[in-house]
């Protein structure tokens, strides 16, 4: 995974989006919530959801299936083609992506205008959702590393998130994140609105007013009262989302911070403040 993360680093580069800025399907229809799981993003999705513009739907597959499919007959082996096959496809083909993305999802969505993709691990293909659907919008769902971290490895998924197995591997899982994020905020400035956890539990009309002008949607009063929704939900938050906005989740991992000295080793000091560092390494 590393090495797919560093691959779009070299491949998608200033340059790379220059000569690429035509092509792709203009429809403003898509919201892309991305991050780690348990970072926040159905409390995110949920929030949009109950805005009278915008259809919540799943955490849909149809970006990573058409990542996958670009691959090519090596993926089984290593990363395949891509990201590099992102340098061969012209704008007509990247218009022919986007619109299958549209139609195909269409079938999750009732009649607002647009709708969200809470597939978390669309972060790793921003470089590609932004060549095919140049005027969707990006939320990054960033939650401080130590819960993100502590509540993905107790959380047993259905399927997938190998890396939430193990401490070490998700400390390096949540750096590798971190470090590609920063890499679209650099060369795609201002296409990815981040939302951090903490501030939408600590000022959540702030934070709705705020996401909402990013995705140029009036604010609507519904949003601050999510949890009233009742749509459905099928992640690991469904019932989280139900609530008001709490604090409950926030330092869960104390309790448990003599077990947790592989994962603070994996993330680094630069990620931890000094004072949860010292918790971690003096128990």
């Amino acid at each position: 995974m590393t090495q797919e993360m560093d691959a779009h680093m070299d491949v998608c580069t200033p340059a790379f989006f220059e000569t690429h800025a035509t092509g792709g399907c203009d429809a403003p229809d898509p919201i892309f919530i991305v991050g780690l799981p348990r970072a926040g993003s159905t409390l995110i999705e949920q929030i949009l959801a109950s805005h009278s513009q915008v259809d919540g739907t799943l955490e849909l597959p149809n970006i990573l299936t058409l990542a996958q499919s670009l691959r090519g007959q090596d993926r089984l082996s290593g990363i395949g083609n891509y990201p590099e096959v992102l340098k061969t496809l012209s704008p007509e083909k990247r218009l022919e992506m986007g619109e299958a993305y549209i139609n195909d999802t269409r079938l999750h969505r009732s009649e607002a205008p647009r709708f969200t993709d809470k597939m978390p691990n669309n972060f790793r293909h921003i470089g590609l959702i932004h060549l095919i659907l140049p005027n969707a919008k990006i939320i990054d769902a960033r939650r401080a590393p130590l819960d993100c971290c502590f509540s993905a490895f107790k959380q047993l998924f259905a399927q997938g998130q190998e890396f939430s197995y193990g401490l070490e591997e998700l400390g390096a899982y949540y750096r590798d994140y971190i470090r590609l994020m920063a890499h679209w905020d650099n060369v795609l400035p201002g296409k990815v609105l981040r939302v951090q956890h903490e501030d939408v539990i600590d000022d959540l009309e702030g934070q709705v007013r705020r996401m909402l002008d990013h995705l140029n949607l009036p604010f609507e009063e519904q949003c601050i009262s999510f949890h009233e929704n009742r749509r459905s939900v099928r992640t690991a938050s469904s019932e989280q989302v139900r609530k008001p906005i709490n604090t409950d989740g926030v330092g869960k991992w104390k309790s448990y911070a003599k077990d947790l000295q592989p994962l603070a080793h994996a993330l680094g000091d630069d990620l931890i403040s000094p004072d949860d560092l010292s918790l971690i390494l003096s128990e």
